[in-house]
């Protein structure tokens, strides 16, 4: 099966010539497919065993991971740990990505705040998301956050009606659709934080589920 040819709005034409996530990885380090190479410090590509059978989909390095070169690394990253955790699902076990690999940023003094990526950006960078897949062949791929669930199904999937649900696209695999972490460091109200905290850990719970399978 052929994930990387049927994967969303990438609709990739050819396939990347390599056999391992590491080998991809290299090939990544010079991509040149969208203009957000230029002011980003470094490409943040996936990562994870594999051989992984969960695969975690979010939007796009933040300031952290820019720095480091490693997904989930920030504020977003530690909440999205505490979630697996409370989820019963072993991070070092699934195969952490973004749909955007550079990080795509406004500045603002000496801070760099996030920004988000267009459809376009999404698309070019799409293409490595469905490489990633083809080479992992996983039994679940999760989408955090409505940019991941365009990368991976295109502009018909939408995040809300679709949350909490495992869709089953054809010649695909299935997906989880669920918010990105971040979204939960925005909430304010105390009591609507704790209800999307247990929601989003409850959509990780089937992933969980999924994997024991």
């Amino acid at each position: 099966m052929n994930i990387a040819a049927n994967i969303g709005p990438a609709l990739a034409l050819e396939v990347a010539d390599a056999e391992s996530i590491a080998e991809l990885r290299h090939q990544a380090e010079d991509c040149t497919r969208c203009d957000l190479y230029r002011n980003a410090t470094q490409i943040v590509f996936g990562e994870g065993p594999g051989k992984a059978e969960i695969v975690l989909v979010g939007e796009q390095p933040g300031d952290r991971e820019d720095i480091t070169g490693r997904p989930f690394v920030g504020p977003a990253g530690h909440l999205l740990d505490l979630c697996l955790n409370e989820a019963g699902l072993d991070r070092q076990r699934c195969y952490v990505t973004n749909a955007v690999k550079h990080f795509k940023f406004t500045p603002r003094g000496k801070r760099r705040l996030h920004a988000k990526p267009n459809a376009g950006e999404i698309r070019r960078c799409a293409w490595w998301l469905g490489a990633e897949l083809n080479i992992l062949q996983p039994k679940l791929v999760v989408a955090l956050g409505a940019s991941a669930l365009y990368a991976l199904l295109g502009p018909k999937a939408k995040l809300t009606p679709e949350r909490g649900h495992i869709l089953q696209p054809a010649n695909h695999p299935p997906v989880l659709v669920t918010i990105h972490p971040s979204y939960l460091l925005r909430i304010r109200d105390e009591a609507e934080q704790d209800r999307q905290h247990q929601a989003f850990v409850s959509d990780l719970h089937r992933a969980a589920e999924f994997q024991l399978r």
